[in-house]
This record gives structure tokens, C-alpha cells and sequence, in this order.
């Protein structure tokens, strides 16, 4: 492509939009009676509805019956009276099903990543990523949760007298408000850790990507969870967000930086929890020891996966000098080599945006760097020929402070380069701005890479790797630093924010305070002498 024009000719290839006849799977999720099998499963008594549309064609979907605060109310009332019993029920029990929901999310993957295509648009390897991320989800909490969860022994303060145990409780009913960009994942791998705590969720999907929460909840029926303990609200987020806020004991959210700050806001005037996982810019390094074939490769994979429509992917590229134009021409052709395509089928390497808004935000961060000055190296357009929100898979070049896309996230197939003369100058560029979620950094030597990897202020840095290693190793936790976010997915931390920490101590032969006529002074100087005996004894 020419980078000069970026309405030029050449650039990724092209395959054509859903086919019928060609692609069996096309006409899939526009079953009748499979929407209409989904969509009442929602939690709604107002009588109405709202049309959706997939974003590959523009075709209809479905209608949405919509939630009312009537229904938020039932909602939640049914699942407090769900919940009681389900916290009685043994953690066994309850790992057990999220054991059968693996094997479920596996079995069923075909279908499922069907209906994530045209619900989002994404690429179909891109939508695989998502039962396959719950699989692993599902299968780590139910193999830890007893660890996780288990009531653990503590340390009394007077060995063999002072018995502790640390019980978690859980909060109760949580509730979850998940985004459009991951639609089956984030409907279910912030869902499950809460229900093996022993918690009933109430969850409000994105009003476009409705259905997958919607064939999560129908698969959560199949591997056996009881009623009321997983639903799912329609309708719009300024509506029926503040009501599912003012009614859960927890809330976990996940969307842009802003609407963050609400939701935080809301959850401190209740005095409860909430978890955030927000916005991001994030850096990828690739310093001059790296191997530039696969610092290309994975530079693409952190840029361009689901149209770059991804918390943890990269916007901001910083290459070492000694080693840039020889990276700049391998990114390039990659980027040029890639498949665009609004298809079910295997095969495309990037799909489609999934709204005007976003093409609209896409469109102008690119227009405003172009018309400052800035260098399109490859992409640099809207492809209405493949879909109605397709974007080419876009590289910049002189970026500036002064163009939003220099700070400003774009959440959408760009990206911006850099140059960097030293490694601790690179350091800086990558911790400048308000976000701190994601990071890569591409490099031979492995421990060096490490050791700069935690000099940077991001929730998460993959070494020789764009996101995949962190984000699929659920035993890490996940989650931002700064404005990218509060609290934590995955791992123990994962689970603990949807409990309450208790302490349960029992005390034997004596106590805390005088005994056997001993004065309130006498008592004060015994107490002083075991302190001092304790601290050379090596105790805590």
C-alpha cells in the first residue's frame, strides 16, 4: 500500500461478506426458533422490544425483549432466595458443575463461536478464543475452588490456647455489567468464580451482544445450575445499570474508563464492593535483541485481534533504533498479507468493528493524525465494500502529542510507532499517560526482559508474547494499575472479591484479662514478658 495515500489500492486481502449457499453456517444464529429460544430467557415483562443487528451485514437478529425496573427488582429478589440455598451447598457441588460446564463450552464450541461471529463481527479464530478462555476458566475453579474457599487455620495469639479460622462468606448476589467486545467470555469468566463462591449473579449485557449472555445463561441451565441463579437483564445501560448497581452486594465491571468512574462512584455511596477492569493505551517494546520475525508476528496478534476492540491490546509500538526499519518492513507485510473478511468460515484474520460509533471514533483518530502530519504506512481506511464498520488494519508513523491517538484510546485496528534511542527512554514513553493495564516486551534475553517488564506500570507484561500468556494463565491474576482499573479477575484474587473474609477465633483456659485475683498492673507486666518470649520464640 501506498503509504502516502492511504485511499490507494493494494493492502490486506479480501474475502466476501456471508454466503448461504456457500457457508452452511451463515444462516445459523438466524434461526427462528433458535433466537426466540434465547431471547426468552431474559428477564422482561414491559412488552417491549428492541431490534438487534450483526454487524458483518447489517442483517437483523433479533428482537430483545427489554428490562424494566420492575424486572431488576424480581430479579434480584429471586436470586437472594436462590442464593440462600446455594451457599449451603457444598464447594464439591458446586466445582462439580463448572467441571460438566467445561466439557459443555468444548462440545458445544462450534455453535457457540457461530453465534459470537454474527453478534460481533469478530473473526472466527478470534471468537474461538472466547469458550475456549472459559474452558480454562470453568476447569481452574473448579479444580481450586475448595483451595481458594476452603476455611484455612490462622495463627491464634497464644500457641495451642488461641484457635483461628478464616472462613470466606460470600457477598451474596453480584452484579456483573459486560461489555460488547467479548460477549460470551465476559459474560461468563467473571460469572463463574462468583457462582463457586456460593453467589447468585444478576447480569446486564451490552444491548448489542445480548444473545451470548443469553446462550451462556441456556449452557449454565444444561451443566446444571439451579434457577435464578444466573440472569440476564436487557435494555439500555443508563436504565437499568444504576438499578442493578443499587440492588447487588457486589458489582464487577468492565468497560471504558469513564463510565468506570460512575460505577465506582455509585458502589462507595453503598459502601460495597466492585471490581473494574477499564481502558488501556498499551506499549509493546521490541527492543534491538529481539527477533524481529517474531516481534512482527506478535505485534500483529496484540494489534489487529477482534479489530484491535481489546482491552489488553496494543496501541503503541516503541522499537530500539538499531533495529527499527528492519522490524517497520516485516510489520508492514504482515499487515498487508492479512485476510479481511466478513465470514463464519475459518480462514480471515480480522472482522469487522461492531458499530458506526466505533468506525466513526476509528475513522477520525486516523483522519486528525493524517492531517497533522502523521504517516500511514499500511491501511488507513474504511472498507464499506466488506461490511458497514470494516476498517483496514492501520500502522502509523510520527505520531505526535498534539494528535488524539497519541494518548487517546482508539479501540480499533491502529496502532502507532516509535522510535527509541535507549531502553529506559523507552521506559518512560511506555509508563507516560494516565492507563497501565497491558504491556509486551519482545526480547532474546529473557531475564533482562523480566527485569524491565517490572519497571513498567501495567497490571500485566508479556515477555515474547502479545497478551495471550498472561491473560490465558487463570491461575494470574489479571487487571489494571492507574486508570486502567481497580481490582482483580482470575486467580485467588479472582474469587476472594466476591467474599467477605471472617474470622472465627476460640479461646480455652485463659483469658484476656486478670486472673485468679490478679491486679489490672500485674496482668500488664505478664502480658509484656510473653511478648517479649513470643519474639524470640520466632513468632509472627
Amino acid at each position: 500500500m501506498n503509504a502516502s495515500n492511504p485511499t490507494s489500492a493494494g493492502g490486506p486481502t479480501v474475502a466476501g461478506p456471508p454466503d448461504p449457499e456457500h457457508d452452511p453456517a451463515a444462516s445459523y444464529a438466524l434461526e427462528p426458533a433458535y433466537v426466540e429460544a434465547l431471547t426468552r430467557r431474559v428477564a422482561a415483562t414491559t412488552g417491549r422490544s428492541v431490534q438487534v443487528h450483526s454487524p458483518l451485514n447489517g442483517a437483523p437478529l433479533a428482537h430483545v425483549p427489554q428490562s424494566g425496573p420492575a424486572d431488576v427488582d424480581a430479579a434480584f429478589a429471586r436470586a437472594r432466595r436462590a442464593q440462600v440455598a446455594w451457599s449451603r451447598t457444598p464447594i464439591a457441588e458446586r466445582s462439580a458443575l463448572l467441571l460438566r460446564l467445561h466439557d459443555i463450552l468444548l462440545d458445544r464450541q462450534e455453535e457457540i463461536i457461530d453465534l459470537i461471529v454474527w453478534e460481533s463481527g469478530k473473526a472466527r479464530k478470534h471468537a474461538f478464543d472466547e469458550p475456549l478462555h472459559v474452558a480454562l476458566t470453568a476447569r481452574y475453579y473448579g479444580r481450586m475452588a475448595e483451595r481458594h474457599l476452603g476455611t484455612r487455620r490462622g495463627m491464634g495469639v497464644v500457641p495451642g490456647l488461641t484457635r483461628v479460622d478464616l472462613n470466606r462468606v460470600p457477598k451474596g448476589v453480584v452484579g456483573i455489567i459486560a461489555p460488547w467486545n467479548y460477549p460470551f467470555d465476559l459474560a461468563l469468566v467473571d460469572a463463574l468464580p462468583a457462582l463457586a463462591a456460593g453467589n447468585a449473579v444478576v447480569i446486564k449485557p451490552d444491548s448489542q451482544t445480548t444473545l451470548s449472555a443469553l446462550l451462556a445463561a441456556r449452557l449454565l441451565e444444561e451443566a446444571g445450575l439451579p434457577e435464578d441463579l444466573y440472569t440476564v437483564l436487557a435494555g439500555p445501560g443508563s436504565e437499568i445499570g444504576p438499578a442493578l448497581i443499587e440492588r447487588a452486594d457486589y458489582v464487577c465491571f468492565t468497560g471504558s474508563t469513564a463510565t468506570g468512574r460512575g460505577v465506582a462512584k455509585a458502589c462507595a455511596e453503598r459502601l460495597i464492593g466492585c471490581s473494574l477492569e477499564l481502558g488501556g493505551k498499551n506499549p509493546l517494546l521490541v527492543l534491538r535483541d529481539a527477533d524481529l520475525e517474531k516481534a512482527a508476528e506478535g505485534t500483529l496478534r496484540a494489534s489487529f485481534a477482534n479489530a484491535g476492540q481489546l482491552c489488553v491490546s496494543t496501541e503503541r509500538v516503541f522499537v530500539a533504533d538499531q533495529v527499527y526499519d528492519r522490524f517497520v518492513e516485516r510489520l508492514v507485510a504482515r499487515t498487508e498479507a492479512m485476510t479481511l473478511g466478513a465470514t463464519l468460515e475459518w480462514g480471515n484474520d480480522m472482522g469487522t468493528l461492531i458499530s458506526q460509533a466505533q468506525l466513526d471514533t476509528v475513522t477520525a483518530h486516523v483522519e486528525d493524525a493524517v492531517a497533522q502530519g502523521a504517516r500511514v504506512l499500511v491501511g488507513g481506511r474504511a472498507r464499506p465494500d466488506l461490511g458497514p464498520y470494516f476498517f483496514e488494519p492501520t500502522v502509523l508513523e510520527g505520531v505526535t502529542p498534539e494528535m488524539t491517538c497519541f494518548g487517546t484510546e482508539t479501540f480499533g485496528p491502529v496502532i502507532s510507532l516509535y522510535r527509541f534511542h535507549d531502553e529506559a527512554d523507552a521506559l518512560a514513553r511506555a509508563n507516560d499517560g494516565h492507563y497501565g493495564l497491558n504491556a509486551s516486551i519482545y526480547s532474546r534475553d529473557g531475564d533482562r526482559a523480566r527485569r524491565l517488564a517490572a519497571q513498567v506500570r501495567c497490571g500485566s507484561v508479556n515477555v515474547n508474547e502479545a497478551f495471550a500468556a498472561s491473560f490465558a494463565s487463570i491461575d494470574a491474576p489479571m487487571g489494571g494499575m492507574r486508570e486502567s482499573g481497580l481490582g482483580r479477575r482470575q486467580g485467588a484474587e479472582g474469587i476472594h472479591r466476591y467474599t467477605d473474609a471472617q474470622t472465627v477465633a476460640s479461646q480455652r483456659l485463659i483469658r484476656f484479662a486478670p486472673m485468679l485475683g490478679m491486679s489490672d498492673e500485674t496482668y500488664g507486666r505478664v502480658m509484656t514478658a510473653n511478648l517479649r518470649i513470643l519474639k524470640r520464640l520466632g513468632r509472627a
